[in-house]
C-alpha cells in the first residue's frame, strides 16, 4: 500500500470502512435439470434451424453457379483444389496404407487356422473398394481441410472480413464458400480412388510377405472378389462424404463468433460435426445399399 499515491490510499481506507454484506459472495445456484434439458432442447432447435438455412444458401450458390451468376474468383478455385487434393496425399496414403495393413493382418491371424489365407484379397478388397476406402477419407478431410474451412472463415469473420464484403453487395456464400465446397466435392472420389488402391496395396504387403501368397494369385483372387458396383457405392459414399465436410466446416466457421477462442471453438465443432456426419451417413447408406440388395 505505501507505494500507491495518496489519492488511491484514501479510496481504498474508504471502500474498507463498509463491513461487507452477508452471504454476498454467496455460491451461485444451479440451474434445475428440466431447466437445462429445455435450454439444450431450444440451443439444438436454433441451431438446426441455422443449419438448413445454411444448406439452403449453399444450393442457391450452386444453383447460380450452374447458370454461370455465381461471383468467386478462379483463382481461389484452384487453390482450394490444390490444398484438398494434392496437398492431403500424403497422409491420405499412410493411413490408407495402414488400415489395409491392418485388415489384412487381422484377417489373417483368422484364416489361418482354415488353411484359407488366399481370401485376404477379399477382404481387404472389398472392405477398402465398398466402405473403408471412403471413410477413412472422409475421417482424414474433416480433421485436415474442414477444420482449415473452419479457421479460415472463422478469422475472417472475427476480423469483420465478412460484413465488409456484404456491405460491398458481394454474396459470402457465393466467394467464399462456394469455391470450397466445389473443391472438396470435386476432390474426394479422386482421393478415394487413390486410398483404395493404398489400402489394397497395404493388404498386398501382408499377403506377399506374412502369409507367402503369390503376387499374380493375390492380384486375381482380388480381381474376381472386387465387382464394378462395389466401386460406385464406395465413390458415391466419398461424394457424400466431401458435401458433409465441406458444410460442416464452412457452416461452423459463418457461425464462429468475434473473439479469438471462438475460433478454436468453432474449429473443434466442424471436426466433430463433420465425423459424427460422416459415421451417421455410412449406417443410413448401409442400410439403403443392403435393403436395394446392392
Amino acid at each position: 500500500m505505501e507505494g500507491l499515491p495518496q489519492g488511491v490510499q484514501r479510496l481504498l481506507a474508504l471502500a474498507r470502512a463498509v463491513p461487507e454484506k452477508k452471504d454476498a459472495r454467496g455460491k451461485t445456484r444451479r440451474e434445475p435439470l428440466l431447466t437445462r434439458i429445455g435450454n439444450a432442447a431450444i440451443e439444438f432447435w436454433k441451431s438446426s434451424g441455422e443449419m438448413f438455412g445454411f444448406m439452403g444458401e449453399a444450393f442457391g450458390a450452386f444453383a447460380k453457379l450452374l447458370r454461370g451468376k455465381a461471383s468467386f474468383r478462379r483463382s481461389d478455385l484452384f487453390l482450394f483444389i490444390q490444398q484438398s487434393g494434392a496437398d492431403a496425399l500424403a497422409i491420405v496414403s499412410l493411413i490408407s496404407f495402414l488400415v489395409g495393413l491392418i485388415l489384412a493382418f487381422v484377417g489373417a491371424i483368422q484364416l489361418e487356422l482354415f488353411g484359407a489365407q488366399i481370401y485376404v484379397a477379399n477382404i481387404v478388397g472389398i472392405a477398402m473398394v465398398r466402405v473403408m476406402g471412403a471413410l477413412m477419407t472422409g475421417i482424414i478431410m474433416a480433421g485436415r481441410t474442414g477444420a482449415a474451412f473452419a479457421a479460415q472463415l472463422g478469422t475472417m469473420q472475427v476480423n469483420e472480413e465478412i460484413d465488409a464484403l456484404t456491405t460491398m453487395g458481394i454474396s459470402p456464400m457465393e466467394y467464399l464458400v462456394l469455391p470450397r465446397m466445389l473443391a472438396l466435392v470435386l476432390m474426394m472420389p479422386l482421393l478415394c480412388l487413390y486410398a483404395d488402391l493404398v489400402g489394397i496395396l497395404g493388404g498386398v504387403v501382408v499377403g506377399v510377405g506374412m502369409l507367402d501368397l503369390n503376387i499374380m494369385e493375390y492380384y486375381i483372387q482380388t480381381r474376381a472378389a472386387v465387382k464394378l458396383g462395389y466401386l460406385w457405392i464406395g465413390l458415391f459414399h466419398s461424394f457424400v462424404f466431401g458435401i458433409l465436410v465441406a458444410l460442416a466446416g464452412c457452416l461452423r466457421g459463418m457461425q464462429c463468433g468475434r473473439s479469438a477462442s471462438a475460433v478454436g471453438d468453432a474449429t473443434t465443432s466442424a471436426v466433430v460435426t463433420g465425423i459424427v456426419s460422416i459415421i451417421a451417413a455410412t449406417a443410413v447408406l448401409t442400410v439403403i445399399f443392403n435393403a436395394l440388395g446392392i
